[in-house]
């Protein structure tokens, strides 16, 4: 079974427990951060601002995901015990794991970026991503450019809307140009190519996409999957797409095998080699599955990694 058809087999899961994890239990961070905080403005409940350098940039929620803990999804083959006792440990419930959906904004000048689209209300999610974007002063036709980090429905569901029209009429699509040729091969998004290939800008992996975005090949995941590093004078920020999934097991069992990773010893390759460069590079990473809004860093802690949200008044 190919990566798009195991999300789509993962997205029945998702959607029939979505209903009842419309609020899940926050994950809790390991311990704040001992950085400044990165807010600039109050705490938004659908739009987080924040800084990198000179640039304003905003974590948006778009929804969550609910996964069922139950060895098939995040721990596949795992024993349920070692993986209840790894969430134990970090203070999570062990029933249903919560993902959480955040794009993200950054407002460049005369660009206006927004990265990644979220579910578009697909696969038991909220669908808030255009309600966090007017939280953030932006309406979709101001939207100059979309950056896709890869194709999975909960990336670029919100790219069009429930008539298959597209959201940000204005904007250019642009992903790898291994991800749109997958894209385009899945007879699943036959709609959305169609509605999207007017607007579709292709780029070779670790390409500069627009001035002062790069992107980062992390190979794994999807066959054009991407990472992107924001620059403004001395600071930066990765935004990781989804070499990791989970805030805990993610990122203190890399080596777990994750369902929705097309070739997996590959990704948990990416994965671990993105920890290790994190960790010694004190990297400033935007996870958009981890619990919002998805900006920390990553630690070492003897011989394992952690997450460690940045601390802020969020507002869940």
């Amino acid at each position: 079974m190919n990566a798009h058809a195991r999300l789509a087999a993962s997205a029945v899961i998702l959607a029939a427990l979505g209903a009842a994890a419309c609020s899940p239990p926050a994950d809790k961070a390991a311990e704040p951060a001992s950085a400044a905080p990165a807010a600039t403005t109050p705490a938004a409940t659908d739009a987080f601002a924040f800084r990198i350098g000179a640039l304003e940039a905003y974590a948006l929620k778009d929804g969550s995901l609910a996964v069922p803990n139950n060895g098939e999804v995040l721990a596949i083959g795992e024993a349920k015990a070692d993986v209840d006792a790894l969430l134990t440990a970090n203070n999570i419930p062990t029933d249903t794991l919560s993902l959480s959906i955040q794009p993200l904004l950054v407002k460049m000048g005369e660009r206006t970026v927004l990265i990644d689209t979220g579910a578009g209300g697909q696969m038991g999610t909220e669908g808030k991503l255009l309600t966090s974007l007017t939280a953030a002063g932006v309406q979709p036709t101001q939207v100059t450019d979309i950056l896709i980090s890869h194709a999975h429905g909960d990336h670029v569901g919100g790219l069009v809307n429930a008539q298959g029209q597209l959201v940000f009429a204005n904007a250019t699509i642009r992903m790898t140009a291994n991800e749109w040729e997958a894209l385009k091969a899945d007879p699943t998004m036959t709609a959305l190519v169609t509605a999207i290939t007017p607007r579709v800008q292709t780029f070779a992996a670790d390409a500069e996409v627009v001035p002062g975005i790069k992107a980062v090949d992390i190979a794994g995941h999807t066959p054009g999957h991407t990472g992107y590093q924001i620059t403004s004078g001395t600071e930066s920020l990765l935004y990781i797409g989804d070499t990791m999934h989970h805030s805990v097991i993610s990122v203190q069992r890399p080596d777990w095998t994750i369902q929705f990773d097309g070739r997996a010893d590959v990704a948990e390759a990416s994965r671990r080699a993105l920890l290790e460069r994190a960790a010694a590079g004190n990297l400033r990473v935007y996870a958009v599955h981890f619990p919002y809004p998805g900006l920390g860093r990553i630690e070492r802690r003897a011989d394992d990694f952690v997450w460690v949200a940045e601390p802020g008044p969020y507002v869940e």
